[in-house]
């Protein structure tokens, strides 16, 4: 099952004698779609930006190599799988020992949008597009080895038949069996358990109000009141930096070891990545006389709770198209 709309195909005859422009063109129209596929297979909002432009690089190179036999957005899902594992087979990172992955960065709802313009009449394929690029999702994803996360992604959410993939790996069908087993396994294994009663971004007058008091809460420096929102067994990380920390007394004893309650003149601006809420907070700078980024906080909410906290840094900010800065208040005294 795709879980993205698809633009209209494009056969041989038509890419024939195009020029360079005109063959972009044609690859624009699933850049989208490939960017996010990429991001699945990567964990990273840039890698994903890079390997799309390897892809298209390579499918200009190679244009003589699209035979009509397959779709052209099927040729250019294996060029970018390609371009994903090559990447991979250089960088080899490796989840660290709590299990977070260091490299994650956030995807803006505002891109995602752009997949699910069709999917009001499709329930299952836009559920499916939103669970698969939670957070947790994709973390999941990054314990896999490439081979088996190749196959996973292109069988479970791109929804390839099982030959095309093993004509895509070089493997036999039932080797892509056998890893797609193992992939699904490695999935149960590192995904929450109790992932199927998330609410993810879905639209629900409570969970809405839990997000606005958080972030009141937050700006407020308010630990008392957070800590009546989160779940007892509350994850929390803070990727590239290292360290998983799980259970509310645990977490909220991080912060405050940060400086966190100490900290005046916060803002917040709601947003969305990852089909999840999340708030970018920023700070005031009196030399700047503006608020500027400070941190993403990407919630998880499962049962009225926030179960997961994931801060971003304010490097972010840019490609999830919020502010660069935000200038005083109206009701703020004149610092």
């Amino acid at each position: 099952m795709s879980v993205s709309t698809q633009p209209k195909e494009i056969d041989v005859q038509e890419l024939d004698g195009t020029d360079e422009a005109a063959f972009t063109g044609h690859a624009e129209r699933h850049r989208r779609e490939l960017h996010v596929h990429c991001y699945r297979m990567l964990g990273s909002f840039q890698d994903a930006e890079d390997a799309v432009q390897e892809t298209f690089l390579r499918a200009w190179r190679r244009r003589e190599t699209f035979e009509g036999r397959a779709s052209f957005r099927a040729w250019l899902y294996r060029i970018a799988t390609n371009a994903c594992l090559d990447l991979l087979a250089k960088r080899r990172p490796e989840p660290a020992t709590g299990g977070e992955v260091l490299w994650l960065q956030p995807y803006p709802d505002r891109l995602l949008d752009e997949l699910t313009a069709d999917e009001a009449d499709e329930p299952e394929t836009a559920a499916l597009a939103r669970e698969t690029v939670e957070l947790a999702y994709v973390v999941a994803v990054q314990h896999l080895a490439p081979r088996p996360r190749a196959a996973l992604i292109l069988r479970d959410v791109v929804g390839w038949p099982a030959k095309d993939v093993a004509d895509l790996l070089g493997d036999s069908v039932n080797s892509v069996n056998s890893a797609l087993q193992r992939a699904r396994a490695g999935m149960r294994e590192h995904l929450p358990p109790e992932r199927h009663e998330w609410t993810g971004g879905e639209d629900d007058t409570d969970n809405r109000d839990l997000v606005r008091r958080f972030t009141e809460a937050s700006m407020a420096t308010d630990i008392d009141a957070i800590a009546t929102m989160l779940r007892d067994d509350v994850r929390f990380a803070m990727p590239p930096t290292p360290g998983l920390i799980v259970g509310r007394d645990a977490v909220l004893a991080d912060w405050i070891e940060g400086g966190y309650p100490e900290m005046t003149g916060l803002r917040g601006v709601p947003t969305a990545v990852n089909r999840q809420p999340a708030i970018g907070y920023y700070t005031w700078h009196e030399e700047a006389s503006a608020h500027l980024p400070l941190a993403i906080d990407v919630l998880r909410v499962s049962g009225g709770s926030i179960t997961e906290v994931t801060i971003f840094g304010p490097e972010q900010f840019v490609h999830l198209g919020l502010p660069a800065s935000l200038p005083a208040a109206t009701d703020e005294v004149s610092r």
